[in-house]
């Protein structure tokens, strides 16, 4: 993938990819609160593997952190236990100032999450995936779910796709269903487990141009577990290198380039051709 003509184009202001300007009626309808998120000291193994071993990170509201590391190294685990699917052996999880395992916590907040397996429903439509939120919560009339549904699927490059089964699509595909899937949700705070994994370069840059967007236009406080480096230089506003179940470095993209840590330069040296130290 090839962001720097991207990049190149959003700081003069113009069109920096094929979802950026498109679907405009799910930009309008998202209206996420700001939410910040606190992990401290978080611990999980499984059996005799020390997965995440005392993770501590800080998330603002309205950014987009992206946690960076090989595969293996913990950060879908890690994403897990933010949206609750999984219980930590010790620490904790703050979003919105609210420790999401005390058994008193009132779930406030929206949080949706792009899975890397898409999650999607095989006996269900694309426009019924998609909407399901939307139709179990009965937020809206059918026609204004359709209208939604459409308009997300615009923006992440599937529009009249309506009708399609699963089973029919590809890999890269389901991913975006999943993501549009999300975005219908209204989140305050949306997780994406590597989503640009197995998709073409020209819908990587499509699906970095849309977290920019949701940063830039709608401010959804964001988390993005890739080991895709120049999606997340991209997008990010702080990285987390995740090595061995630990934060080793924390910071801009800029502090990350330029962090003499061995362990950091390792991962991210071959990206940027510098001369390893």
């Amino acid at each position: 993938m090839d962001m720097q003509e991207s990049a190149e184009k959003k700081e003069r202001g113009g069109d920096s990819g094929n979802g950026r300007g498109m679907g405009s009626v799910l930009l309008g309808y998202l209206k996420s609160a700001r939410v910040g998120v606190s992990i401290r000291g978080l611990r999980k193994s499984f059996g005799a593997n020390h997965v995440l071993k005392g993770i501590d990170l800080e998330v603002s509201p309205g950014e987009t952190v992206v946690i960076l590391g090989k595969s293996g190294t913990g950060k879908s685990v890690l994403l897990r236990h933010i949206i609750g699917l999984e219980k930590p052996d010790a620490g904790m999880i703050l979003i919105g100032g609210e420790d999401i395992n005390d058994p008193d916590f009132k779930k406030g907040h929206v949080v949706s999450m792009v899975f890397q397996s898409s999650a999607l429903f095989n006996s269900l439509t694309v426009e019924e995936n998609v909407g399901l939120y939307l139709k179990e919560h009965k937020v809206f009339d059918d026609g204004k779910i359709r209208n939604l549904v459409s308009s997300a699927l615009e923006i992440v490059g599937l529009e009249g796709k309506e009708s399609i089964m699963p089973s029919m699509l590809s890999g890269g595909m389901k991913r975006r269903v999943a993501t549009a899937r999300a975005l219908v949700m209204n989140p305050d705070l949306i997780l994406f487990d590597e989503p640009t994994s197995g998709l073409d370069p020209m819908m990587t840059r499509t699906v970095g141009d849309l977290i920019c967007d949701l940063k830039d236009k709608i401010e959804i406080t964001q988390i993005v577990v890739t080991h895709d480096i120049d999606l997340a230089f991209y997008v990010a506003d702080r990285l987390a290198i995740l090595s061995e179940g630990r934060i080793i470095e924390y910071g801009t993209p800029e502090d990350i380039r330029c962090c003499k840590d061995y362990a950091v330069q390792e991962f991210i040296t071959p990206q940027f051709e510098q001369p390893r130290r």
